[in-house]
């Protein structure tokens, strides 16, 4: 029985740890506001007077229209994280449209905050997504058509591409707030500063002025 409370301590920390991603809301309503004035700071943002929310801060109206995919990669990502959508504030909870032009991708990249559920609305879709190494990089991949689900795992490398004649449209929705998006290529080959040469060619077996050629290109953030 002394042992008891060690346990009861150990299962409250994992505990807490499991669920240390978005906090959860402690009041009914928590609405974002750039005004530092007017409320509370809580996980990144003020929250408005509770009193002061109105309908119009649960309303998004910015999936409606179909994004610009006249660009590199033929495809836009509009998103509905607290930054665009104030609502969603402490709810850990968040939406993105994604239009694709035939042969559209949405490149390799990750979320570091949040698991993601993709539906596609319109079109047929090649997606695909890697484990970590400790999974030796296992790539799973699958071909998805009109109303079929995919979900991609918090921090794992995934992507999608419009493997169809005509335009493409999936929603995706996220287990944070503010998932954020961290796109593979332009994170390696477009820091600014530049990563060193040296880091590079030896962590991709290349020669230099492969690296040089990589981190010469314009690479197009699609969100």
């Amino acid at each position: 029985m002394k042992f008891l409370p060690i346990s009861i301590f150990i299962f409250a920390l994992t505990t807490a740890t499991a669920l240390a991603y978005d906090p959860g809301p402690l009041q009914d309503i928590c609405v974002a506001t750039n005004d530092q004035d007017s409320g509370v700071f809580v996980n990144g943002k003020f929250c408005k007077d509770p009193k002061q929310a109105t309908a119009n801060d649960f309303l998004f109206m910015g999936l409606r229209n179909p994004g610009n995919t006249a660009n590199p990669l033929g495809s836009q990502v509009t998103q509905a994280f607290v930054d665009q959508f104030p609502g969603v504030n402490t709810l850990g909870i968040s939406m993105a449209r994604i239009d694709f032009a035939p042969g559209g991708l949405n490149p390799p990249h990750f979320h570091p905050r949040a698991s993601e559920v993709l539906l596609v609305v319109e079109g047929t879709l090649l997606v695909g997504l890697v484990t970590s190494n400790q999974l030796n990089n296992t790539f799973f991949t699958k071909v998805l058509y009109k109303g079929d689900v995919f979900t991609f795992p918090i921090g794992l490398i995934h992507f999608q591409l419009n493997i169809g004649n005509t335009n493409a449209l999936a929603i995706a929705s996220f287990s944070s707030q503010n998932p954020g998006v961290i796109t593979v290529a332009n994170a390696v080959f477009e820091t600014k500063p530049p990563i060193s040469t040296d880091v590079l060619t030896k962590a991709f077996q290349v020669d230099k002025k492969v690296v040089d050629y990589l981190q010469a290109q314009f690479w197009y953030d699609n969100n």
